[in-house]
């Protein structure tokens, strides 16, 4: 029997044996505290805010030099980092490869498995070459360099090349297609383009030289490409053709890099910028989030050296694509010497157990994912345990959108009842975690641990107050090193100050609907522009997916409410029946039934509607707002569908609307 819906908890030892604890533990000797749990270092974290990070810079030896003064101080959204620091990412990153030379670093996955792999020697010697090509073609720090690649070890390479030089680095996975990525990129004016020749997808291989002439066509500011042969098919002489036209300098990766050598790394301001990442798009132009690289050598110190320690040489797969904050991590965790492993296929190629399989392949530790993989594979009926070999698999991470209740309880009945289930939210907008797991406590189903370590994460209530066992907004009311810098081409901070600070000049709203527990737990409810407030009453749409997608003739759902000019509020339940063919009256009986007796009468819908699936980004999160936009009648065709996993739902769901609001 469950104890306070506990599905796991450390041992005493298992906790004494943490990074974490260690880490504790030399706090309390140096500076003479008594901290013992995880809410104590938490406490002692985020009240001594300046002390805690200037901590963290010596406990892991940052190299770099040193700030002068404070290493933060001010209030958000103008906080001061390490002001007269300088420091490098790569450098930070490549620190093994003087004492881990000849062990694997990097594993690349294609879709049929095929294995490659880097050592640290090779690595190091692939950055530095790389950055030397960058440097000999006019690369300077502030140039920005721009990459379609999918997740293999070659992006890595790149971005890690790039922030060597102090350039500012930013990737687009290719399934975005042209207008995708060109809608990214070209607010950026990069001056280098990295593209594959092909990549294996879906059980073919697909050209992806075709799209360089309109890239180069359209990305008017390159002045220089480097092919990655991904699938070798000889089509370097095509590529040197095609640049030609447009005037550009062509090179081959596998040629940059064939004679490696030493990396030189330019000490950059703490500030520095190193990359941009991208809002969802999903209703305008994506927004270029720019991150800083001393800020986020702090962050991952952090995050992998007490968070998600994992030991030296241990594997790490998430299964992302390189435009999902989520490789970013990846590649992250390679400051603590854990060892990244790359995929460029299909999520379920083969079969829902694919992920699994890797995990087997490649004996992985720890596993993240997004919500949706976890939920397929148990769909799909597997028990992953009976047939896979996860002795290794200590922690799998859980991101994107919240887990339902009866995966959580999957997981230990069917993947492994010794493993950490771990919870975490965060966001984009700052390449971290708010809220979500830590090595010392419990697993409890649907409940996120805490806050992070020096993360002053709280839930407000509409007057600004913060709750405890109510529903309200998730805040963060200290800066955090990974906070934007700007967002592109924002001149004047308007739209970051009104994408965070418009209830607030300095609390940062971050858009989630949450609850805090007594025990400083949280719970997540969806975003809150997507939060459901039928007579006043705010309800999260993820507790009603908790309860409709838990039903056997229920594959997935989504729920809009949309308050409408006239007063009217309105909200449509959009159901995918597990089998078509059934009768669908009776599933609807059966949902509606379902919702009020398992969760509340206030949340049946005003009509249930049979859909052919639900609209998920590529990153598979719901795209509930821009549904609710176009029911509030916004044009369907503001909605961008480049973001989309499968453009036909979302096309399916936007005439829906449009003629919901026509009629």
């Amino acid at each position: 029997m469950l104890r306070d819906n506990i599905l796991w908890e450390p041992s005493p030892d298992t906790i004494q044996a943490t990074a974490m604890h260690e880490f504790m533990q030399a706090m309390n000797t140096k500076h003479h505290l008594a901290m013992d749990t995880y809410l104590d270092l938490w406490n002692w974290s985020v009240s001594e805010l300046e002390q805690f990070w200037t901590d963290i810079w010596e406990y892991f030896d940052i190299i770099g030099e040193k700030p002068a003064g404070p290493m933060v101080q001010g209030d958000m959204p103008h906080a001061q980092w390490a002001q007269g620091a300088r420091v490098n990412y790569a450098e930070n990153i490549l620190r093994h490869a003087a004492t881990m030379a000849d062990q694997e670093a990097i594993v690349g996955l294609d879709e049929s498995l095929n294995r490659t792999a880097l050592t640290w020697k090779q690595l190091n010697e692939q950055v530095g070459a790389l950055a030397h090509h960058l440097r000999s073609i006019g690369i300077r720090q502030g140039d920005v360099v721009a990459a379609a690649l999918p997740n293999i070890p070659q992006a890595i390479v790149s971005l890690l090349a790039t922030a060597a030089v102090g350039a500012i680095w930013s990737v687009v996975n290719v399934d975005f297609g042209v207008p995708g990525i060109v809608t990214r990129f070209k607010q950026l004016q990069p001056k280098v383009l990295l593209t594959i020749d092909g990549l294996e997808l879906g059980g073919k291989v697909r050209d992806q030289i075709g799209d360089l002439d309109e890239l180069l066509g359209e990305l008017d500011s390159v002045t220089h490409h480097v092919l990655v042969e991904n699938t070798k098919t000889s089509a370097a002489d095509t590529v040197q053709h095609i640049a030609s036209k447009h005037n550009v300098d062509t090179a081959v990766f596998g040629d940059v890099v064939a004679n490696g050598q030493e990396p030189e790394f330019a000490a950059v301001d703490f500030s520095h910028p190193l990359w941009v990442l991208y809002s969802s798009g999903t209703t305008g132009t994506p927004k270029g989030i720019v991150q800083s690289q001393g800020g986020t050598v702090l962050e991952i110190a952090k995050s992998f050296g007490l968070h998600y320690k994992v030991g030296q040489g241990e594997p790490v797969y998430i299964s992302t694509s390189t435009t999902w904050m989520l490789w970013n991590m990846l590649v992250g965790t390679l400051i603590s010497g854990a060892k990244a492993v790359t995929y460029s296929g299909g999520v379920f190629v083969g079969g829902a157990g694919r992920q699994f399989e890797i995990l087997q392949k490649e004996q992985v530790a720890m596993f993240g994912c997004g919500a949706a993989i976890l939920t397929g594979v148990q769909d799909a009926g597997i028990v992953p345990k009976d047939q896979y070999d996860l002795s290794r698999l200590t922690d799998i991470l859980v991101s994107a959108s919240p887990l339902p209740a009866h995966t959580w309880k999957w997981v230990y009945e069917a993947v492994s009842p010794d493993v950490r289930l771990r919870s975490d939210s965060g966001g984009t907008d700052v390449c971290s975690v708010f809220v979500g797991s830590n090595p010392m406590d419990p697993v409890r189903t649907n409940e996120l641990m805490g806050p992070a370590l020096a993360v002053a994460a709280d839930v407000y209530d509409d007057a600004g107050r913060s709750v405890i066992d109510e529903v309200g907004e998730l805040v963060i009311t200290k800066p955090m090193p990974t906070m934007p810098l700007y967002f592109w081409n924002d001149h004047d901070g308007s739209r970051y100050r009104d994408a965070y600070f418009s209830e607030d000049p300095h609390i940062w709203y971050h858009g989630d609907f949450a609850t805090q527990t007594e025990r400083q737990s949280f719970v997540i409810h969806g975003r809150s522009d997507a939060t459901l407030n039928r007579g006043g009453i705010r309800m999260g749409s993820s507790d009603l997916y908790q309860v409709v997608n838990a039903m056997e003739s229920v594959s997935a759902s989504m729920v809009i409410g949309a308050e409408l000019d006239d007063g009217d509020y309105y909200m449509p339940l959009f159901v995918v029946p597990a089998d078509p063919q059934s009768d669908l009256q009776a599933l609807k009986d059966d949902v509606v039934d379902a919702i009020r007796t398992e969760l509340s009468p206030r949340y049946v819908p005003d009509e249930i509607i049979i859909a052919p699936g639900v609209p998920m980004t590529k990153t598979g999160k719901l795209m509930e707002v821009p549904i609710k936009r176009v029911l509030q009648g916004m044009e369907a065709q503001k909605v961008s569908q480049e973001s989309a996993a499968d453009p036909s739902v979302l096309q399916w769901y936007l005439d829906y609307a449009q003629d919901y609001t026509t009629a």
